[in-house]
Order: structure tokens, then sequence, then C-alpha cells
């Protein structure tokens, strides 16, 4: 029997263990099941080259509680230690000291690959148990070990009687981690970290029963028998060639993945590169809403197969965490600062990948199936507006497949819409003019006017949209997007065949003065049009620069420092419309002033505008109209 002292630099090690990593405490079960995984992988090389002159098998990793003995068995049957192997891999932790341990870790407490950085995985062990032993038989043909340690730097390490390769961590749970004895506990984290290691993992036994053979009689009751029961899939579809897998397949893993998810997803992208850096996945492009934050969070990282975080902020572009899936690589530095890893070479590159896989495999489902990614679209839209906006390497891509629907639900790209604009929609600065509405409801009077007048409106509805419109004019200077109920039609673009005014310039003018006697200049400036008799008296438009400012800067947290800014609308007065020729020739001052106010209230009440107050004393002077 060897005894001796575990070769570290501090005697208090073990605490700093257990109060450091504390907050991480349950990740000692995926540590310990990632070494034997280790241990069994690569006996499975070395049986491959020959090195190993033992059988292989079908080797599994079992997980066992003994509530009674409060004890926790992690089993494996991998290659196994020698009694030198013990000593070398288990008692010589490599440490400068306590203090290089803490300035490392102390930031980084919830960092989930920190311990097999410092190559602590088998010591996170202590985090849960009192005393731990290890028991263990090389591949080799050499006497099995038994090594056992209190928690303090003192061991003992004696000759074992275990006949069958492999090893056997007893974890001797401390009271304060009583919650690892129970089945519900282990369940739930081996289903958290190890549900795709790429060994079996036994937990417990089940019941299967068996088919009943060919001619069993009628009252034959099958055969049940008790089997392990494997909780992991060691064969995930991520590990997979994309031609090994058909469209069934990628579904049933998203269910694998989210299992209380009941909508089927609208398409996948399979990653898979060994050059110049690893890393294989499949991302899962679900149902999205409007809001850009309910759905993040949802991407799970893994480092061979072992859960790591669903935290990929960094690696994934920020617009495509609200995607689901799985990304697998062995290249990205776990045990760094989150600013570290944004800085790091490597996870740019795996970063820039992603985003170029993605445009690619959307602007391939654009071409091979253009009815079928309209019909999507409108789940799909806040992704893929929101990477235009933040990665240009997407944008530069996105011109390819980004559609731009219409209230009628025709879908445009922006160069179609330019095609089509361009011989009868300019402004009179010669743009081309992308009408759009942001709320078909709301803005359902203004749309009809444009398409009474023969115009496209396009509909674009997320709340980033004055942002996206921004850019996009930015890179177009030969178009400009105008919503609907901005600028009016008539008065923004250049049309052959302007409507005449029923009305002398003088009455014009007469008419101009009497409503802005009337109307709130600081509100509103009045703007006389001639159009079409059936349109509304009054129409209510805003700048579409002010507007747009105005909403930006809300989005924005007042980035352009207009927070504050006055509403200020358009009035438009058709002096086409009976209503204007009534108010001009209305002697009676009081009944010409009720007149414009009711219609300007009528036109407020059609933008949303009138409330409070205002609203009151409408409803009460129609009553009196009414009378």
């Amino acid at each position: 029997m060897t005894t001796g002292k575990i070769n570290v630099s501090v005697e208090n090690i073990f605490p700093l263990i257990k109060k450091f990593l504390y907050s991480d405490h349950e990740i000692f079960l995926r540590e310990l099941i990632s070494n034997g995984t280790d241990a069994t992988l690569k006996l499975k090389h070395l049986t491959s080259i020959g090195e190993a002159k033992v059988e292989y098998g079908n080797p599994i990793i079992e997980v066992k509680i003994d509530k009674e003995g409060k004890k926790l068995h992690i089993i494996d049957q991998g290659l196994g230690m020698t009694a030198d192997e013990v000593e070398k891999y288990i008692n010589q932790v490599a440490f400068s000291g306590a203090e290089e341990f803490l300035d490392k870790y102390k930031d980084s407490a919830k960092d989930s690959g920190i311990i097999g950085h410092f190559g602590l995985g088998f010591y996170s062990a202590f985090m849960v148990a009192e005393k731990v032993e290890i028991i263990t038989k090389s591949f080799k043909d050499e006497p099995a070990a038994h090594w056992t340690c209190d928690g303090s730097p003192e061991f003992t390490l004696e000759p074992a009687d275990k006949t069958d390769r492999g090893t056997e961590i007893i974890l001797h749970i401390a009271e304060d981690s009583l919650e690892f004895l129970e089945e519900f506990k282990i369940k739930e984290l081996l289903n958290r970290y190890n549900k795709f290691m790429p060994i079996p993992i036994k937990f417990g036994t089940k019941t299967e029963t068996l088919p009943l053979p060919e001619g069993a009689a009628e009252d034959a009751k099958p055969e049940t028998i008790e089997v392990d029961n494997i909780i992991n899939n060691p064969n995930p579809a991520w590990t997979k060639q994309p031609a090994e897998l058909n469209e069934e397949d990628y579904k049933k893993f998203y269910h694998e993945l989210y299992p209380m998810q009941f909508e089927e997803p609208l398409f996948n992208i399979h990653l898979n590169v060994d050059y110049p850096f690893n890393l294989t996945g499949i991302l899962y492009f679900p149902k999205l809403g409007s809001d850009l934050q309910i759905q993040k969070d949802k991407i799970q990282l893994y480092q061979n197969q072992v859960f790591v975080t669903d935290n990929v902020e960094g690696i994934v572009p920020e617009f495509l965490t609200m995607l689901k899936g799985v990304i697998d690589s062995p290249d990205i530095p776990l045990n760094v600062s989150r600013s570290g890893l944004q800085a790091d070479a490597a996870v740019k590159k795996i970063s820039n990948y992603i985003t170029r896989k993605v445009a690619d495999k959307l602007k391939a489902l654009f071409n091979d199936n253009r009815a079928d990614f309209e019909q999507k679209w409108n789940d799909i839209k806040i992704v893929l507006e929101y990477g235009m906006l933040s990665e240009d390497k997407f944008y530069e891509k996105a011109g390819a497949f980004v559609l731009y629907p219409t209230v009628d639900d025709k879908y445009f790209t922006l160069d179609e819409l330019k095609e089509q604009l361009k011989e009868k929609q300019t402004d009179k600065n010669d743009k081309l003019v992308l009408l759009y509405a942001n709320n078909k409801e709301a803005q359902h009077s203004y749309i009809e006017i444009a398409k009474e007048k023969g115009y496209e409106v396009l509909l674009l509805d997320s709340p980033i949209i004055s942002h996206l419109i921004q850019k996009i004019e930015g890179d177009n200077s030969e178009i400009s997007f105008v919503r609907v109920d901005s600028d009016h039609i008539d008065n923004l673009i250049k049309k052959e065949d302007t409507a005449i005014s029923k009305l002398s310039e003088e009455e014009q003018t007469s008419l101009k003065t009497v409503v802005e006697t009337i109307v709130p200049k600081q509100n509103y400036t009045v703007q006389l049009e001639a159009l079409d008799s059936q349109s509304a008296p009054f129409i209510i438009t805003q700048p579409e620069f002010m507007r747009r400012m105005k909403e930006m800067s809300q989005s924005g947290g007042g980035m352009f420092g207009m927070g504050n800014m006055p509403e200020m609308y358009n009035l438009v007065v058709n002096t086409n419309s009976d209503l204007a020729t009534t108010i001009l020739n209305t002697e009676d001052k009081t009944s010409q002033e009720s007149l414009v106010k009711q219609a300007l209230d009528l036109a407020k009440l059609s933008q949303n505008l009138l409330k409070g107050e205002a609203l009151t004393a409408f409803v009460k002077r129609s009553f009196e109209l009414i009378k």
C-alpha cells in the first residue's frame, strides 16, 4: 500500500475548488462522464491501430445511485489506469499557486469550460463529495489500483481486486449536496449535459415488451424483459453527413432537442466544415413573432458532443441567436472571458462562416422554390431584416433573397421593384418612390387612395423597419421609401394628369387663410391640393423625414437627440371637395369654424390622433350636428 501527498503547491486547494466552483457545482457529473468518454474513445483508437490487444466490444458508461450508502458511482469500460498512471494523472495536479488559480478563475466562475482548462475535470468531484474513490483496471496486463482521498492532500493508493477493464469512480456525497442522490436530479443533469455524448450512458433499467411470435394464441401475453436504460443518443444528426439525412430525420432531431416544441421548424441549415477550423451543427428557423428578444438562447453549444452552454453570443452572429439548433466545435476557446471570445480570430472566422452558410442556404431556398419561400417570409423576416442591419457580410448577400411584400400579398425583391417603378413612380427629384405601410388597418384609407391611383403599396411592418430603410436608401441613391400616410402622393409623385382645382387662385388663398386661422399653427402646415373630388376633404400627413427621425429617435434611445420633437403634421385640404367650397362660402364665422374643426377632427380620428378632451369635444359636437 502506498501513501503520500498529492503534489499541489497549496494545501487548501480542495476548499478553493469547492468555494469558487460552487456556482457551477453540478457540472461535476458532466466532467466525470467526459473523462469516462475520453478513456473509452482512446481505447477505441488504440484497438483500431493495433496498440491495444483487447476486444473493444460495445462499451457503455454507467451511473448508479446508492442512496442508502450516500454514494454515486460513475463506471466506464475504457482503457483504465495502472497504479503508476494514477500517480501521474491524479496525484500530480500542476498548480503555480492559489493566487494564480483565483486570478484566472474568479471572473469566470460560471464558465463551464474552466475545469478542463486547469486539468481539474476529476477534481470537480470534490465540489459535492467528502470522499472520492477510484477503482481502476488498465487494458494492459497490470494489477488494478484503488485510490482514496477525503478532500485533503492526503491519499491512499493500494492494489484492488477489480478484474474487468475500466474505471469506477465512487463519490461519497457530502451532507450539503444530498440532492445528487435523487434520481430526478441526476436524470436532469444527464439530459442537460450528456444527452448526445458519443458513448452510451446507462442510468438504471427499463421494462420492454417483446413482440408476440407469429402464430401465438389469441390470449397469449407478451413477455417483458428488463433492459439497460440508455439515456443518451450517441449518434445525433449533426454528427452525420447531410447526404445521410432526409427532412424527416431533421424534424425528428428538432423534436429531440426541443421535446416541448410542437410546431415544425420552417427549414434547417446543416453546418459541416473541417478547414480552417472544425465545426458541425444544425440550425433551425422556427416560426418567429415580431419580438426580437423572446427567442434568444435556444442554440446549444457543444464541444465534442458535450453540452457547454446555450449562450452562444459572440460565436453565432447576433441576428442568428434567435434561431434554434446545435453547434459543435472543438476550436472554440471556452475558458476566456466573453470579451476575449469576441476578439478571438478563430471565433470571428466561425461567425463569418455561419453568416455565409446561412445566406447561401436562404438563396438556394429562394431559387429552388420561391413560392414556398414567399409563404414562409413573414415567419422569418425579422431575423433577416435584423441581419441586414447588423451584419455587413449578410447585407451584401441579402439582396438576392430578401423580399418586400405588398398589402395585396405580392412579393418582390428590391431589384424587381426598381424595374417595375422606373416608368411610373418617380418623385420631383427623379428618385424611384417606394410607398409602404407599416400598419395595414390604421393606414387603410391612405392605402386605398394610393391603390386607386394605380400605385403599389408595400407592407413593411417590422419594428426595425425605419432603421433598415435608412440603410437601404444610403446604398441605393436612386430610391426613396415613403410611408403611405406621409407627404401626399399627388404632391410627391410626378404625374402628367394632375387634377385641376375647381377654385380660382384667389379663392384658394381665401380658403387657406380661413383654415390657417382656425387650425393651430404650431402643429399643422396647411397645404391646398387639387385632388380627386372623391378623396377626403381634409387629409393629415406627416413629412417623411420628420416622422422617420422621430421613430428612429424613439427606437434608438434618443440617438438623434430628437426624443422631444414636437408633433408636426401637414393638413392637406382638397380644393375639389364639396366641403372646401362650403367652408369658403359660409359667411357665419362660428359655423365656418365649426366646419373646419369637425373636418380636422375627422382627419385626426382617421390617424388615431384624436384623444382625451379633444375626442370628448368632437363626440359632443357630432351629436349636436345630427340632432
